[in-house]
């Protein structure tokens, strides 16, 4: 057997056991997309997005990147959101980092990774604008999860100054932006209550 034999065996598993407890479910499945959420998170494989809130395939839209980044040259990311806004008219849209992020601890110890640093220059500009409260937390690992918070709080920043989400506001279609953490320890989830839901809630320098 091939190393991805076992994948298309463990898919056929799968389907049978889905269908065997639902038999209509991959019919309703393909009838319709329906989400209210859009889940931008990190690529990391030990996060997966429908899993970790116990919701079934079709009701959360998903991005995903290195470090859930959030950047306005980025077309696919772009393309995802307003695909979910205007489109599928997702009610909440969600950035969600992990606390044992890759791509936070090679953005924060820096070196030269390659390609990949130019991407997580967007955490470095991040680690850059909040060094003197970083630098006050003593303990490395405490550091690199208030890193995370704060990358995952500039990612819900950079959502509400797309022309997307404001145009959205601008046309009274509701959509909230939150900022969540993942622990990989407890499989919890935190909010860090940095919600946005109005064009008010953001600076003047960033509004369309």
């Amino acid at each position: 057997m091939s190393k991805l034999d076992n994948l298309f065996e463990k898919n056929r598993q799968w389907s049978a056991s889905v269908k065997t407890s639902d038999p209509d479910f991959f019919r309703k499945l393909a009838a319709q997309q329906n989400p209210e959420y859009l889940w931008i998170g990190c690529s990391d494989s030990r996060v997966p997005a429908n899993q970790i809130v116990g919701l079934l395939p079709g009701e959360i839209f998903v991005h995903r990147n290195v470090a859930n980044i959030v950047v306005h040259t980025d077309l696919n990311c772009l393309s995802v959101l307003q695909f979910a806004v205007d489109v599928l008219r997702v009610k909440h849209v969600i950035v969600v980092g992990h606390y044992g992020c890759g791509g936070i601890r090679t953005a924060y110890d820096g070196g030269d990774n390659g390609l990949i640093d130019n991407w997580l220059r967007n955490i470095q500009d991040v680690h850059h604008r909040h060094r003197a409260r970083l630098d006050a937390v003593q303990d490395r690992e405490e550091r690199l999860n208030l890193l995370c918070e704060l990358n995952v709080m500039a990612q819900v920043g950079h959502v509400c100054h797309t022309t997307i989400v404001q145009n959205a506001w601008a046309r009274e279609q509701p959509v909230a932006v939150h900022g969540w953490v993942y622990s990989l320890v407890d499989g919890q989830l935190k909010d860090l209550e940095c919600t946005v839901d109005r064009l008010e809630q953001i600076p003047d320098a960033y509004r369309v």
